[in-house]
């Protein structure tokens, strides 16, 4: 049994820094969204969720994601069970494209 327990243990301190990754990533794009914006390089998020949600009709909003490298923010829809992204030019605000 003490065997099987140390088993467990020793697969979760392997595990953990793996599952962890995804939040780990996340949180640089969110810095990383954060230091552009101060430095003036890139719109408030709320900025352009101002300009782009409105347009979407009754598309439910479900969130952004910012991608550092293209400088660009995704934000992405639900609408009749179909996902809509919109790619926004974070330093303009201008719409990129829209998936369909």
């Amino acid at each position: 049994m003490k065997r099987f327990l140390a088993s467990i243990l020793a697969a979760g301190l392997v595990a953990g820094p793996i599952a962890s990754a995804p939040a780990f990533a996340q949180r640089s794009e969110q810095g990383e969204a954060r230091r552009e914006m101060s430095a003036g390089n890139a719109l408030k998020l709320r900025d352009i969720e101002r300009r782009v949600v409105p347009t979407m009709g009754d598309a439910e909003y479900l969130g952004p994601a910012y991608d550092p490298t293209a400088k660009a923010y995704r934000l992405k829809f639900i609408k009749k069970g179909r996902v809509i992204f919109v790619d926004v030019d974070a330093r303009t605000g201008r719409i990129l494209r829209r998936s369909r």
